[in-house]
């Protein structure tokens, strides 16, 4: 037997079907980065931060510095990898979400931004790939 789904199980069964393959993949990537920088014992403060003109997908405590992390996943080579797609306007978005979020907790901590690119099953971290 079936067990009966909800109205809120539904809706959000139909959210989760609307999502399209490249941000499931996205999501996919997001994890897989979280849980390489855990293990580096780096600490998740925020998944997901988003602000007008700019976003970050992940931001980590490594000891006392606050690292802005972007995750980019390619599945080849091809065009230069994930490393390539970080254009200077990403990283200009990138710059612009952190400062948001650092007015926000109107904190003074030390950053950085970092990159996690996985091309096909290889994961590369690229640290301070940003001079701000």
């Amino acid at each position: 037997m079936r067990p009966t789904l909800t109205a809120e199980d539904k809706a959000g069964q139909q959210q989760d079907d609307r999502r399209t393959s490249r941000r499931r993949s996205g999501d996919e990537a997001e994890n897989q980065a979280l849980l390489y920088l855990q293990k580096a014992g780096l600490k998740l403060v925020m998944q997901n931060f988003s602000c007008k003109g700019g976003e970050i997908d992940l931001i980590m405590q490594d000891g006392p510095t606050l690292v802005f992390v972007e995750v980019r996943k390619r599945s080849s080579m091809q065009f230069g990898g994930a490393v390539a797609s970080v254009t200077p306007a990403k990283q200009r978005r990138m710059v612009h979400a952190a400062q948001v979020y650092l007015l926000s907790k109107k904190s003074q901590a030390a950053c950085r931004f970092d990159l996690i690119a996985i091309d096909g099953d290889s994961i590369n971290w690229l640290k301070n790939i940003i001079v701000a």
